[in-house]
Order: C-alpha cells, then structure tokens, then sequence
C-alpha cells in the first residue's frame, strides 16, 4: 500500500463527536497517522544510477517531511522514495520492520486511527486500548468498515496489569500531560514494560531532553532516538481554545526496551 492510500483511508475514518477534555482526546490526523506508520515500515532511500552523499541524504529527507509528498526529481538528481522517509540527521536509512507481522497494540487509541493503520500494514493482529467506551465504538465501527479484524479493549491503560513482553511493539499518541503532568510518560512507562521489540510514540519537541532522560534512566529503556520532528495541527476543539488552529511540534520517538536488549544479546 502507497503512502496515499494509507493516507486516503485513513483520512475518512469517523472522529470525536464530542472529545472530552479530561482525557486530552485530540485526533490523531491522517497525516501523522500515516507517516508515523510508514516510518515504522522497512524501507529505503536510494538512487537506481549512484550513491549521494549521508549529508545530502538528510537534506532530501528533511524537505519530504516538510513537503510531506513523494516525487522523483529533486535538484537536478532522480530518487525512488520506497515510502515516506521519515529520520534524523544521522539516519539515511530506516529499516525497522516493526509492524508487519507482528503483535501491536495501540495505546490510547482513541478513535482507533493507528490501530487502523497497522492493520491495514499488515500487523499480524492489532489489540487497541482505550478507557472511553463511546471512543471504543467508533474505533469499533472504523475498523468494520475497513473489514479489518482488531480487538478492543476497555481500559485505563495505567491498569492493563499484564505481565511481561505480551506484544511485539506499541504505537502512540499519548495524553501530552497538558491537563495531568506526566502523563505521556505514564503510558510511555507501560509500553516499554510490555513491548518486546520496540515503542514508537508522539510527545511534545518542548519535552525532548526530559523525555530521553526518564526514558533511559528511570525506565531503562536500552535506546530513545528522535526518528523525526512532525507538525501537529490542533483544531479549535474545546471552549478554552481561542486560536481556529494551532501548530504544534511534536517528536516521533523510537524506544527500544531493555528487554529486546536481552533477547538479542
């Protein structure tokens, strides 16, 4: 599946009727959604004719980010975008191969967009969570129309009680903590606990040395790379915004947790 089409799809599931502010619900746009998980997906930068150079690699790919569309001239060079690549400075080349047949959970899902989008990358199975019941039916009716076989689970993610490496990897959009301090890192904290091979979350550009740091640190995550800085439109959704819209950036990590560390050691 192209870029555009995940996109396309993606774009036409239903949202938040009513968001509730309490649980920062905020829709995860189809954009994002589909960047985030295309960035997840093996795939690689390269010319068919010669190699450029790592410098001019990461310009290409820093002007895909913000373009935000795949094309075939550039400067005078012809390039092949596999996918979208999305990467930091020092990484002209991603090949995670995170979601194809693998277990996935969404946590947080919400109205179920990446959930969906793993899905529809062929996850082997997808488990989405969410504490609201009314945001669990729309996820549900999402992925039905989608015929797309996912299960959803009521649940504060902070409660999930499971034990040990029970998926292979976790996507995200976590509560940013602005209406409870903290509470990205709280789901952050879970997700590194049951994921066996990797994390991959949004969280405030604002929060990045902090985020690295508790990641590393107190939740022993064995690695926390910036995979790429997104943009994320906030429509005029509650009473208190004043603003039709706001822009803000955001940082898609990749966490690898210590226990995929062992595994591989």
């Amino acid at each position: 599946m192209k870029l555009k089409q995940l996109e396309g799809l993606l774009g036409g599931l239903q949202q938040f009727p009513q968001p509730k502010v309490e649980l920062e619900q905020y829709p995860t746009g189809p954009h994002i959604a589909s960047r985030m998980l295309f960035t997840v997906l093996p795939h690689s930068l390269y010319s068919p004719s010669f190699f450029i150079s790592r410098s001019l690699q990461s310009l290409l790919i820093k002007f895909m980010i913000l373009v935000g569309e795949n094309f075939d001239w550039l400067l005078g060079f012809k390039t092949i975008f596999g996918a979208f690549a999305c990467s930091s400075v020092n990484q002209a080349e991603n090949s995670f191969g995170d979601v194809s047949n693998k277990v996935v959970a969404d946590f947080g899902c919400g109205c179920g967009t990446l959930g969906v989008a793993a899905a529809l990358l062929s996850a082997e199975h997808v488990l989405s969570i969410d504490i609201d019941p009314e945001s669990l039916e729309i996820a549900s009716v999402n992925a039905e129309e989608l015929e797309l076989d996912i299960d959803f689970i009521q649940s504060n993610v902070l409660d999930l009680g499971w034990r040990g490496s029970i998926v292979d990897t976790v996507i995200m959009n976590p509560p940013f903590g602005t209406r409870k301090k903290g509470a990205d890192l709280d789901f952050l904290s879970v997700a590194l606990k049951v994921a066996s091979q990797a994390v991959y979350s949004l969280h405030k550009t604002s929060t990045r040395d902090h985020v690295k740091r508790t990641a590393l640190r107190d939740f022993h995550a064995s690695s926390a790379e910036v995979i790429c800085e997104l943009r994320f439109d906030v429509p005029k959704m509650y009473k208190f915004h004043k603003k039709k819209e706001v822009d803000i950036a955001v940082d898609l990590w990749r966490f690898v947790p210590a226990s995929h560390q062992r595994s591989t050691s």
